[in-house]
């Protein structure tokens, strides 16, 4: 049997933007709410777990102003000793007002409370979103999504922090949607995800409309390379990930990765159905799924495609 049908498919039902942090025997697990108005945390000791794992919400949107609304992709990280969520939000006055903030907790996760940490300041008052986090070197790097000029749409962005919540450097521009295959609906580079892996760093990332167009792309630079000089980077003309008409799986994408035993796994996104009705983004059937990663004899990872529906009843 495929290794890729030992987790349940879909592994989590309507949660877009999936996230997983494995630390010290748990899986922890979060992703937008088809609501838009929480965060909510599980855990389990294995990914199939998290399919049948109780969800908590540990905070909830603001009823008015600042933190109201469009909380979205949040992104769970255990870094120097502490719990921290980057997430989206919005003030009910503008919905569209999207910046990133974060939340910490200094305690267990999934029984202490959650602070608001406040903004994470970009440097640049516009549209931002989809902080992610890695470790590389001892240093810590953010990047995120951002719209600063209307006709360039949304492009990645990488900077080192200070501390978890404050910059130590300027952003640098690593991707802007320049294919015609991040250009479908939108022009759009958002969700990236850092794999270290093979003496190499991979940012991957999500292009195009959240329709079934949408599909990921990817960077890497060498792991020894200066990742805030933009010449470092070098980009995948062509998609990496995409839609599945055979599996019938479509607009995967806004993943991460994680790791089961001796094997990286990337977690993602995707419908089971091509047609929406109405604006995709308000569509709440976008479900998390998990696939087993192989890798080229290069050391690139080979993503394949995304898989079918499989729910086994593994509780392992």
């Amino acid at each position: 049997m495929d290794s890729n049908y030992k987790y349940r498919s879909p592994l989590v039902y309507q949660r877009a933007d999936p996230f997983v942090c494995y630390h010290e025997g748990k899986y922890y697990f979060t992703g937008s709410i088809p609501q838009y108005d929480c965060i909510e945390l599980r855990c389990a000791e294995s990914l199939n777990g998290l399919a049948f794992a109780n969800g908590k919400i540990i905070w909830r949107s603001h009823k008015k102003g600042e933190l109201s609304a469009h909380i979205w992709a949040p992104e769970i990280h255990f870094i120097s000793g502490s719990w921290y969520i980057y997430f989206t939000a919005c003030s009910s006055d503008d919905v569209w007002s999207i910046r990133p903030y974060a939340l910490v907790c200094n305690g267990d996760p999934m029984k202490d409370v959650w602070y608001e940490a406040g903004r994470v300041n970009v440097g640049h008052e516009s549209f931002s979103l989809d902080m992610t986090s890695a470790v590389i070197g001892g240093r810590q790097y953010v990047a995120w999504a951002q719209t600063i000029e209307q006709y360039r749409g949304s492009e990645v962005f990488i900077a080192e922090m200070k501390n978890p919540t404050e910059l130590k450097s300027r952003p640098v521009l690593l991707t802007s949607p320049e294919y015609p295959w991040e250009q479908q609906g939108f022009k759009v580079n958002e969700g990236p995800a850092f794999l270290h892996r093979n003496h190499k760093v991979f940012l991957t990332y999500s292009a195009s409309d959240t329709g079934w167009r949408y599909c990921m792309g990817m960077l890497w630079a060498d792991e020894d390379a200066d990742l805030l000089d933009g010449n470092s980077w070098h980009k995948s003309p062509r998609p990496v990930f995409s839609t599945s008409f055979e599996n019938k799986k479509y607009g995967p994408g806004h993943n991460c990765f994680t790791v089961d035993g001796d094997r990286d796994v990337l977690i993602y996104h995707c419908r089971n159905y091509m047609d929406v009705e109405g604006d995709p983004l308000y569509d709440p059937n976008r479900h998390a799924y998990a696939k087993i990663i192989e890798y080229d004899n290069d050391g690139f990872p080979i993503f394949g495609e995304p898989v079918p529906d499989n729910p086994v009843n593994h509780m392992v």
